[in-house]
């Protein structure tokens, strides 16, 4: 790759960790990517967060040690630099073959990686999962309806918690990734704790670039998912109505339309009731 092709952004971390470019770099909303090389030659990626939740990447992925999750190999202020996961293999491509059944079967597995208990004390800067849906409720207040039902929903969770233990907190199928013989690794954890059920509610709302697709497949997922996690689907239910409706609150204070994630929150309090 030429050298003078790679964005200013990564110089400094390049340098600072003797890493060669290894590919061409990506810019999400939140972050700019690039594929490196480290001295030793393991292949590695190297991540620039450009927003405070992303700058926390790096938490629980130190603290789950590699187990379940890419391995951190360096981290510093804004950049973080992790084991490449590059096997074959894609969840969001075995969804969109049909095979949705197994997909979501393996990123129950995963999740289940994850929230095991590790023998080591818990990072303190994990945020409580009712701190992360605050700006639901200002949203609910004024627009009422389907978001103040789901705040609702919300709170009656909190006040009545179960199964607590560290949450990826952006589990999806384009997440958790081939690690080959390493098995499948979850990338891009939030730094949230609380209750394991509130994990599986993204799944029914991707691939995210999918809606009409995760709609179709909602009600299959319930149970599906509900039976691989040892969840009530009840309770998975309205985990689902309160995650999809913290979703459109983002996406209302963005000044988007929330509109496919009205949709999840419809299904899933049509599916309570």
């Amino acid at each position: 790759m030429d050298g003078g092709s790679v964005p200013a952004v990564f110089d400094i971390w390049l340098s600072r960790w003797s890493l060669v470019p290894d590919g061409e770099p990506i810019a999400t909303h939140c972050s700019d990517l690039l594929p490196v090389t480290c001295r030793d030659g393991e292949p590695a990626m190297l991540k620039v967060a450009r927003e405070d939740d992303t700058r926390w990447g790096w938490l629980l992925l130190r603290y789950w040690d590699g187990e379940g999750a890419a391995r951190v190999l360096a981290h510093e202020g804004d950049a973080l630099l992790i084991e490449r996961v590059a096997g074959a293999r894609s969840l969001a491509r075995m969804t969109l073959d049909g095979r949705d059944d197994e997909a979501i079967r393996i990123l129950c597995a995963a999740a289940a990686r994850l929230h095991a208990p590790r023998p080591r004390s818990l990072p303190p800067q994990l945020l409580p999962l009712s701190r992360w849906f605050a700006p639901l409720s200002p949203v609910a207040r004024m627009h009422g309806g389907l978001l103040a039902r789901a705040e609702a929903v919300a709170c009656e969770l909190f006040d009545t918690p179960r199964e607590p233990v560290t949450l990826h907190g952006d589990l999806h199928h384009d997440n958790v990734l081939d690690g080959a013989g390493r098995g499948w690794l979850a990338i891009d954890p939030l730094r949230l704790y609380g209750e394991r059920g509130f994990d599986f509610a993204n799944l029914m709302r991707n691939p995210i670039d999918r809606p009409d697709l995760a709609r179709r497949l909602f009600a299959r997922r319930t149970h599906l998912v509900a039976e691989a996690a040892g969840l009530e689907r009840a309770r998975l239910l309205r985990w689902t109505l309160a995650f999809a409706a913290l979703s459109a609150a983002w996406i209302i204070g963005d000044g988007d339309d929330p509109a496919d994630d009205l949709a999840v929150a419809e299904l899933a309090l049509a599916a309570l009731s």
